[in-house]
């Protein structure tokens, strides 16, 4: 595979899985009616971060952990817990009006930065994971052929397709800031809340059902 063929499937694929909903689209959403355009990009940023320090480590043969059904069983139950912690003082802020469209300053679940969001979130979706275990690493295989460059052409693409994607929402999100209610606005994090919630519901599940 040619380094530009790597970098448009990267790009297509990472757009591809970027779109789908989860856990870091709901913060996405979130952060960006309190902080503005910036917080997708930061976002990404430190989802970017821990995806390089990943691939690394799957270079260096990581996947052999990541392939235990014990780790991916562990990872499923943490990963559900730190999204029910998320999710529930995002729908209780919102709840009890803690939460306004004018308190830009404050950060996310009580003073996180997007930046370390990025990390926490991405960290807290096992299959995201899952999903660097198999296809990504399908995709570092292959970039290997090329060498260093072949990795930076990969990651390049395929963290593009999130920085595009992200920063598009945040933009919705700030312009629909404009025409938004309070009421509206706490409504829209209450969902995203009681979203984050089922999903860690289920990936606690999940978790302990292939454990036993």
């Amino acid at each position: 595979m040619s380094l530009a063929a790597l970098f448009a499937t990267a790009f297509v694929m990472g757009f591809s899985g970027a779109m789908m909903p989860g856990p870091l689209l709901t913060v996405t959403i979130n952060e960006s009616y309190r902080r503005g355009f910036k917080a997708g990009p930061l976002l990404v940023l430190g989802h970017g971060l821990l995806e390089l320090a990943l691939i690394a480590g799957l270079t260096l043969g990581l996947y052999n952990i990541l392939a235990q059904p014990s780790f991916q069983s562990g990872v499923a139950v943490v990963g559900g817990l730190i999204l029910l912690w998320l999710g529930w003082g995002m729908a209780k802020d919102a709840w009890a009006g803690r939460i306004s469209l004018q308190n830009e300053s404050r950060g996310f679940s009580r003073g996180m930065s997007p930046v370390l969001a990025g990390i926490v979130v991405s960290l807290s979706n096992p299959y995201w994971i899952l999903w660097w275990a198999t296809i990504g690493l399908a995709y570092v295989t292959q970039a290997l052929q090329k060498g260093v460059a072949g990795l930076l052409v990969f990651f390049a693409g395929h963290i593009l397709a999130d920085l595009t994607w992200y920063s598009a929402v945040s933009l919705a999100a700030v312009s629909g800031k404009k025409v938004l209610s309070e009421g509206v606005y706490r409504g829209v994090l209450m969902v995203c809340g009681v979203f984050l919630l089922g999903l860690g519901l289920y990936f606690v599940q999940a978790g302990i059902t292939r454990t036993v």
